[in-house]
């Protein structure tokens, strides 16, 4: 199992490979004005002289052009390639031996080849062979150009959304109907659809560039948020009418969600239409007899959870006291002699007196860093607790099921305890799969997992006792398509 480990920093021999190998991310001229050091000031980080006759418009997807006109938020943005871990999260650099396969010279460290849970769970799926701790949004493209779940099966553009500055990509690929070109670039081979991108996520991503307000630029959001809104009474959302302080979530919402490809269009989907809670979202799974892949040992109807920061900040104290994305990821800071919203987007731990000491001082004026982070390390310890025990339980049902398929039980008699296993790991992976282990809801969080070690533990009495009757309906999910789906990107 993963062990929490001390902070480590990434050393300046190993941030000088780094510059020297990273092909795509960051781009060629976001490296060299890094190496630079050196950046205009500006008053209160507005843009720079506009003199230089710099303009950034609706096709500009370059950061290091945004850069010029405001050079600080670049020069923060460009930290982004530091790679420094915290108690659970993060990772330091890793060596890697550059080939022509794969160009990188220091790569984050390996989950499932430390974490037999995850390597188990994941029997029969890409992310059972690479799964790496998470690193900052300067690696999103070039790492999963060049994970081996690549190798392992095929992917489809659909998840460059996520990976990737997209909507010049998307706007280009419809012949300027962002919609259409969604739908396209979703359905392209992912190393096809890769030669349309050249940069992470960028400026053009999140703000418009005549007045650099906040906006949504990922057609799966608009959709997935509509949807979620109908849900609750609203109909036919517009979220251009979205206030300011909703849209410090939603920019950061357009990636950081649940997800699946729908249909052989593989279109991306948000399965928010019942709501966003993980029994919400597996309801609507169920509904559509929706499976990622069929779990290799024991043939349960798998599903795989993908990063649902949203979905579980939404249930948390922090999300209903209107607390955003921004306002602890990208607070507001002193740099340089500016005040201007860090851009150097990275764990609040890592940025205590920034993100966190503002509004808890105001509760208590004696309060000190060190106890601020013990309380996040308090939460985190108990949720790991609770993570390996429902992982436990996960895995004596994997390990029973099997054996209950290796002696011939019939498809018929193992229908309850695989739909067990599917319920139970999709909990277990929903926050496993979430970024703050549980910190986002540490209530909610620990509810999921007790719910996954039930499910869990059900599933094991369903192959003892035939007339066991589990707590929750149990949906018979139709076979998987006769071609294996592409595996989902992270």
């Amino acid at each position: 199992m993963r062990k929490p480990s001390f902070p480590y920093i990434l050393s300046a021999v190993a941030a000088a490979a780094l510059f020297v190998v990273l092909a795509d991310s960051p781009s060629e001229s976001m490296r060299a004005a890094h190496a630079q050091g050196s950046a205009k000031k500006t008053v209160k980080g507005q843009p720079a002289s506009k003199q230089e006759g710099v303009t950034v418009n609706d096709t500009t997807d370059d950061p290091a052009v945004w850069g010029k006109l405001f050079p600080l938020h670049y020069e923060l943005y460009l930290k982004t390639v530091d790679m420094q871990r915290t108690k659970y999260g993060g990772s330091e650099a890793v060596p890697h031996s550059p080939s022509d396969a794969d160009p990188r010279s220091i790569v984050a460290r390996t989950k499932v080849e430390e974490d037999i849970g995850l390597r188990t769970m994941w029997q029969g799926y890409p992310f059972g062979v690479d799964f790496r701790e998470e690193r900052g949004h300067a690696y999103m493209l070039i790492d999963q150009k060049f994970t081996q779940r690549q190798k392992v099966a095929p992917q489809p553009g659909a998840c460059l959304n996520c990976h990737a500055s997209t909507y010049v990509a998307h706007k280009k690929a419809g012949g300027g109907d962002l919609m259409k070109g969604f739908e396209h670039v979703n359905k392209m081979p992912f190393g096809e659809a890769v030669k349309l991108v050249q940069h992470p996520v960028s400026c053009i991503d999140c703000h418009d560039p005549g007045t650099m307000q906040l906006r949504i630029t990922k057609p799966a959001f608009i959709e997935g948020i509509r949807a979620l809104k109908a849900s609750q009474g609203v109909k036919n959302y517009d979220v251009t009418k979205a206030s300011q302080q909703e849209m410090r979530v939603y920019v950061c919402a357009q990636c950081h969600v649940e997800y699946y490809f729908q249909g052989p269009e593989r279109r991306l989907v948000f399965p928010w239409s019942k709501g966003v809670k993980v029994e919400q979202i597996h309801a609507y799974y169920d509904e559509i007899g929706f499976r990622d892949w069929t779990h290799r040992d024991t043939g349960a109807p798998a599903l795989k959870a993908q990063h649902p920061e949203f979905e579980l900040w939404s249930q948390g104290i922090h999300g209903r006291a209107g607390v955003t994305c921004s306002d602890c990821h990208m607070p507001k800071i002193q740099y340089k002699g500016s005040t201007l919203t860090d851009h150097w987007v990275r764990s609040p731990v890592l940025n205590l007196k920034n993100a966190c000491y503002g509004c808890h001082s105001k509760r208590d004026p004696k309060l000190t860093e060190r106890e601020l982070r013990d309380r996040v390390e308090q939460i985190q310890d108990r949720h790991w607790l609770l993570r390996e025990q429902a992982m436990t339980a996960l895995l004596g049902l994997i390990s029973d099921l099997k054996a209950a398929k290796d002696a011939g039980r019939s498809d018929g008699e193992l229908t309850t305890p695989r739909y067990l296993q599917r319920r139970a790991q999709f909990y277990l992976d929903f926050v496993e799969a979430e970024n703050s282990t549980g910190f986002h809801a540490p209530q909610e969080a620990a509810r999921i997992l007790a719910e996954s070690l039930n499910y869990a533990r059900q599933g094991q009495l369903a192959l003892r006792d035939p007339n066991f009757k589990p707590t929750v309906e149990v949906v018979n999910i139709p076979p998987a398509p006769s071609t294996t789906p592409p595996a989902k990107g992270k």
